[in-house]
């Protein structure tokens, strides 16, 4: 079979489908859904609710996923989010409190709260900014880096079944024209 053909054709090819026995093996409940709205509002271009309803499902599939990874890791995905900005700045794993909210989109009140909480966890420890006497720094603690790290090693696990049927190719491709829709909220 060539290495060149998705997996799903080769599929087809191999058990001498036609492309109704195809194309019915392949549908889900988005079909469905488009065919019931083409039959009521057959005036009305359905592309986008194809494209979106499907997101929409993986979105909910994946939010379970996220917190099934972050929950057994004993975090809660606002914990994870806090942690893994820390992390993400590199060793010594630190960032100011207003650069903490500008990564993760939180008021400073909201900051304030998941900050002290995370302090009561020893996931992140409070020190003062040698730059600025009025200001603070958070950083990772040993416990908070493993937290986070297991946390996300389990995500894109979970994140890699979830595209374990498309090549890298069609991974990169996917990637792109998602980056393509979302443009415009950047």
């Amino acid at each position: 079979m060539s290495r060149y053909l998705p997996a799903c054709a080769q599929i087809v090819l191999m058990s001498r489908f036609s492309i109704q026995e195809y194309a019915a093996a392949m549908r889900d409940e988005v079909d469905e859904l488009v065919e019931a709205w083409a039959r009521e509002r057959a005036d009305l271009d359905l592309g986008p609710v194809a494209v979106f309803s499907r997101i929409s499902r993986l979105a909910r599939h994946l939010d379970l996923a996220r917190r099934e990874a972050f929950t057994a890791h004993g975090l809660a995905g606002w914990e994870f989010d806090v942690l893994a900005a820390l992390r993400r700045a590199g060793a010594p794993y630190e960032l100011s409190p207003g650069r903490l909210l500008r990564e993760t989109l939180v008021t400073s009140g909201t900051m304030t709260n998941r900050v002290d909480r995370l302090a009561g966890r020893g996931l992140v420890e409070r020190y003062p900014d040698p730059d600025d006497r009025r200001g603070v720094i958070v950083r990772l603690t040993v416990e908070g880096k493993a937290a986070v790290d297991g946390a996300f090693t389990a995500l894109l696990e979970a994140e890699r079944q979830f595209l374990d049927e498309l090549s890298p190719e069609e991974q990169n491709d996917l990637a792109v024209l998602l980056r393509t829709l979302l443009r415009p909220f950047s």
